[in-house]
C-alpha cells in the first residue's frame, strides 16, 4: 500500500509542478476545426468488385461471401448507365443468381 502512496504522490507532483504550458492556444484550436469542405472523387469502376473479379480469376471461393455485395453492385452500375465489362466472366465456376 505504500508504494501505491508513493506512486500517486509522485504522479501528483509531476501533474503540478512548474508552469502549464500555454503554447499558441489559437493555432492549437484552429487544427482541432473539422474542415469545411470535403472532397469525394466519384469513380466508375468499384475497387471492390474488380478486386474480387480478379481473385475469381486466380481461384475458387469456398463460401461466395461477395456474391450479393457483386449482384448490388452490377444492378447499380446499370442503373447508372455504366458497364463492369465482367458480366459472365466469373471463372470461378460459381453461379451467380
Amino acid at each position: 500500500m505504500r508504494d501505491n502512496d508513493d506512486l500517486e504522490r509522485k504522479l501528483s507532483d509531476m501533474l503540478t509542478e512548474g508552469e502549464m504550458e500555454q503554447g499558441d492556444r489559437t493555432a492549437q484550436e484552429i487544427r482541432e476545426i473539422s474542415p469545411k469542405y470535403e472532397i469525394r472523387i466519384q469513380t466508375s469502376l468499384d475497387p471492390i468488385v474488380e478486386e474480387t473479379h480478379r481473385y475469381r480469376q486466380i481461384g475458387r471461393e469456398l463460401d461466395d461471401r461477395y456474391d450479393k455485395y457483386l449482384e448490388r453492385a452490377e444492378k447499380s452500375s446499370r442503373r447508372a448507365g455504366h458497364s463492369t465489362g465482367k458480366e459472365g466472366n466469373d471463372s470461378s465456376g460459381s453461379n451467380h443468381k
